[in-house]
């Protein structure tokens, strides 16, 4: 009798290829993969809709010259820079996601719904859309704010013959955003990956193909030598990342249960392990990190613009501070991303009760006590690993600044980018990458063909 594996016609030529052709081929995989495509179109024109009033010459000169707004403008996938109705992104979302998991360990009722199994984590996402909106309002009032003081708009205030106009240019960057959440739902449900990851992606990697064509076109040696270079460069941070982004450590689990069929007494046993990832916060203390540091840069270009002398001197002096043409701003960066690395692998992994959940089911670490001890251990394991996770996040962080130091700042677009994309930015497009190869890799593999991955 032939086996499956002989039945199985030999693939010629890379498995990658093979497996994206055999993929292609199937009815049910190619629908969802086409289904993503099409939205991902959706999505690219929305960001490239602007809200109206905007003068778009004024915008450009503004994003050009400013470090705040340009790094907001690469999460946006440059939707920002055209100041559209999808300025926001999906990033409101994001936002109110993250308030819900700081606040479930500390509110009772939260606390409660997480336990419940899916019932709860769906009333929790209920919670997470509602909280998107208020978070919308102000986030789009907010941007609006930060752009005319920089001179980009004028007009935005809520009083006066301005608050309609106002009124309505955030009421559209809200609904903008809903939409893109919605289109993001339809992504998960019905094609491919993470609907919210693949729309983070498609806008991080929208500004690619311009910034490579511009460096490639300069029409100069130079301007094709260096963009060699740090297609090298890219290529070698993209393997460090998913080195680090695949690295775990298992923690061995032995499971030991009675079970009583037919008034008789059987004992089980299995073994498994516990995968503690080395970076198991993924970007997110990235985004925090920069976050913090943009605010006094922010604040510092109000100062520098007041009629106060003091004020003035003293806003030059935050802005030369936190310059990213400085290399003690990149020293700051280093370290404020170890801190939130810890920070948020803690409150993150508190939420899960590893050592509790092992108890209920009957599991155990071998050699160690279970309850409090098993805690103490998988705590001990985790911080250690933590110090890689943290130290690989923040060198991600500031790499894009140490090879600019050596090709030129204008070779790679501006110190905080590589190849136009931030850090943070190039962890999640490879983390999207990696998460939907995975997820058409168990398509394949439910269909009995060989996937991307051996």
């Amino acid at each position: 009798m032939a086996t499956r594996a002989e039945s199985r016609p030999q693939q010629q030529g890379p498995q990658l290829l093979q497996s994206a052709i055999t993929a292609m081929g199937q009815a049910d995989i190619r629908e969802k993969l086409l289904f993503t495509f099409a939205m991902l179109v959706i999505f690219r024109f929305v960001a490239n809709l602007p809200v109206p009033g905007v003068n778009p010459l004024a915008l450009s000169a503004l994003f050009e010259s400013s470090t705040v707004l340009g790094f907001l403008n690469i999460f946006s996938g440059g939707a920002l820079a055209n100041m559209s109705v999808a300025a926001m992104g999906v990033y409101p979302y994001i936002t109110a996601s993250i308030i819900m998991q700081l606040m479930v360990p500390i509110v009772p009722a939260l606390q409660a719904l997480s336990k419940e199994g899916d019932s709860g984590r769906k009333q929790i996402n209920i919670y997470t859309h509602w909280m998107t909106v208020p978070m919308a309002f102000v986030q789009g009032y907010g941007q609006l704010i930060i752009v005319q003081s920089q001179g980009g708009i004028t007009g935005i205030e809520l009083t006066g013959p301005n608050a309609l106009p106002t009124f309505a240019a955030v009421i559209t960057m809200v609904a903008g955003t809903m939409f893109l959440v919605w289109i993001a739902e339809l992504i998960s449900e019905k094609g491919i990956g993470n609907g919210i990851s693949v729309l983070i992606f498609a806008g991080i990697i929208a500004g690619l193909p311009q910034f490579i064509g511009g460096r490639l076109y300069t029409g100069t040696g130079d301007g094709i030598t260096t963009t060699i270079l740090l297609g090298g460069f890219m290529i070698g941070l993209v393997a460090y990342i998913v080195f680090f982004q695949e690295a775990q450590r298992k923690i061995p689990v032995q499971y030991s249960r009675s079970v009583f069929r037919s008034g008789r007494m059987y004992r089980q046993s299995g073994q498994t392990h516990i995968p503690l990832k080395l970076n198991s916060t993924g970007m997110i203390p990235l985004i925090f990190a920069f976050s913090v540091i943009i605010f006094p840069a922010f604040i510092g270009q109000m100062f520098a613009a007041s009629d106060n002398s003091t004020l003035a001197s003293f806003g030059d002096f935050v802005v030369t501070a936190f310059n990213p043409d400085n290399f003690g701003y990149w020293v700051f960066v280093f370290f404020t991303v170890v801190v939130f690395t810890f920070f948020y692998t803690i409150v993150t992994f508190q939420q899960q009760n590893l050592a509790e959940n092992l108890q209920r089911q009957g599991g155990f670490v071998p050699g160690i006590r279970p309850g409090k001890p098993t805690d103490q251990y998988i705590n001990r394991v985790l911080l250690r690993i933590t110090w890689a996770g943290a130290f690989f996040l923040a060198s991600v962080a500031v790499a894009p600044f140490i090879f600019s130091s050596f090709v030129g700042a204008g070779a790679t677009g501006s110190r905080s980018t590589a190849f136009g994309i931030t850090s943070a930015g190039l962890i999640i497009a490879v983390g999207v990458v990696l998460d939907t190869l995975r997820q058409i890799e168990a398509q394949l593999m439910m269909r009995q063909y060989e996937g991307f991955i051996k």
